[in-house]
């Protein structure tokens, strides 16, 4: 590359050593398991997983350089097996020559399995050394052979100390301070979520739209760079671990806290109508009868959305999610479903009593169906105290009310019922 020509902040920064890297202590610190790694004299094949930004392939040149390996980087977005067979080829030849190769895979997961099966003889007779960096959570997109080769390092977004520290580096590369008031440079680090590459893009940024003598504030700042889209894959890990912390702030009574995954959720670009339903579901699973109003509410959210909207709608989803959050919690129908479902499975096609069965036939009635039937309302209090399961099976609890919310008041009409219940079975 030509000395004049322009290289971004960020490859210009990149660290020549470890002592260089932000963030991920927790790997490189004195401590670190990459530290220990080096220090023993060996290095396996290793799995990089983390957000964009947080130093993946910086740390794979700088394993490469401690460890006198050849690297050798592709990316899975562009390489076939064609591409592999060569690389592959390549090292055997470097291998004979007595020089290993780090193989450094940027995007992995992209592999199917056929072409992350290849990696496997070359990684089990040492010609190469595998570092592959991956974004999505390695157990779901990589194979299990592959994983069993290799360990799984976790890379963390870079917090606001390693982000401020990068920032006072690229002042020192350009010789002159980032244009920006103490608001404005908070800011900045703020719309980086975690990303070294992109505050030191969004310092470019600010640097190309300054004049001589300009300091932006806030305001200036947020116009001049817009915002950073967040880091979000609907169909992957930003996904399903903000539903989930959506889900378990609701089953926490922290309206705060489910408010604030909602609105993560939805800025991110998550259709309204997905998180509806899992709202519904959460009114079923998390407090069922202890207000039975839960379900009517989300249900009439997921409506509102319909007929308003974005953005009116989504304050309907909003207030269901704040009404579940403070409602009484109860899985006690989740639970009691559960467990007849699986009597149900376990007992087979077991007959009804036939004193609850229809008769509309001779025979059937002298088979007995139907003999013995009381019919609750003709009874004083509208209940017979009959007993309804199969005499196979007989008498079951699934159904443990808490003594919480509406479910109080159920708990004691059951509790009634079982006394009554048992006043009649004493009777015969």
């Amino acid at each position: 590359m030509s000395a004049d020509a322009p290289r971004p902040l960020a490859d210009r920064l990149r660290p020549a050593s470890l002592s260089e890297m932000a963030g991920q202590d927790h790997l490189v610190g004195p401590d670190g398991i990459v530290t220990r790694m080096l220090q023993s004299g060996t290095l396996g094949s290793l799995i990089f997983w983390g957000p964009p930004g947080t130093g993946k392939t910086t740390l794979a040149r700088l394993l490469a350089k401690e460890t006198d390996l050849h690297f050798e980087q592709i990316s899975a977005i562009f390489s076939g097996v064609a591409d592999l067979k060569t690389v592959f080829a390549s090292a055997r030849q470097r291998r004979e020559l007595g020089k290993g190769t780090l193989l450094f895979v940027d995007e992995i997961h992209r592999f199917n399995r056929a072409q992350l099966d290849s990696f496997l003889p070359v990684m089990e007779d040492g010609t190469i050394t595998l570092v592959g960096a991956t974004t999505e959570n390695p157990s779901f997109e990589l194979n299990a052979a592959l994983l069993s080769r290799a360990h799984v390092l976790t890379f963390h977004g870079l917090n606001e100390a390693a982000l401020e520290k990068l920032l006072k580096r690229a002042e020192a590369e350009t010789g002159k301070p980032l244009p920006v008031d103490d608001e404005a440079r908070a800011s900045l680090i703020r719309m980086a979520d975690g990303d070294g590459r992109a505050v030191l893009t969004l310092a470019e940024d600010v640097w190309r739209a300054s004049r001589d003598g300009e300091t932006f504030n806030l305001a200036t700042v947020q116009d001049v760079v817009q915002r950073r889209a967040p880091i979000y894959d609907k169909k992957q890990d930003g996904h399903y671990n903000l539903i989930s912390a959506l889900h378990k702030s609701v089953r926490g009574s922290d309206a705060d806290a489910a408010l604030y995954y909602l609105c993560r959720m939805l800025d991110a670009g998550e259709d309204p109508l997905y998180v509806a339903r899992r709202v519904v579901r959460m009114a079923v699973e998390d407090i069922g009868l202890a207000d039975p109003q839960a379900l009517a509410i989300t249900i009439a959210a997921r409506d509102a959305y319909q007929f308003l909207g974005s953005p009116e709608g989504e304050l309907a989803i909003a207030q269901a999610v704040i009404y579940l959050a403070v409602a009484p919690k109860s899985n006690g129908a989740y639970v009691a479903y559960k467990q007849a479902m699986r009597t149900a499975r376990e007992h087979g096609s077991l007959m009804p009593p036939k004193h609850i069965l229809n008769a509309p036939t001779k025979l059937m009635k002298e088979e007995g169906y139907g003999t013995g039937y009381a019919y609750d309302h003709d009874t004083p209090d509208g209940f017979s105290g009959q007993d309804y399961f199969p005499e196979e099976l007989g008498r079951q609890t699934f159904y443990d009310p808490p003594d919480r919310g509406f479910e109080r008041d159920i708990r004691k009409r059951l509790e009634w019922f079982a006394k009554r219940r048992a006043e009649n079975s004493g009777r015969k």
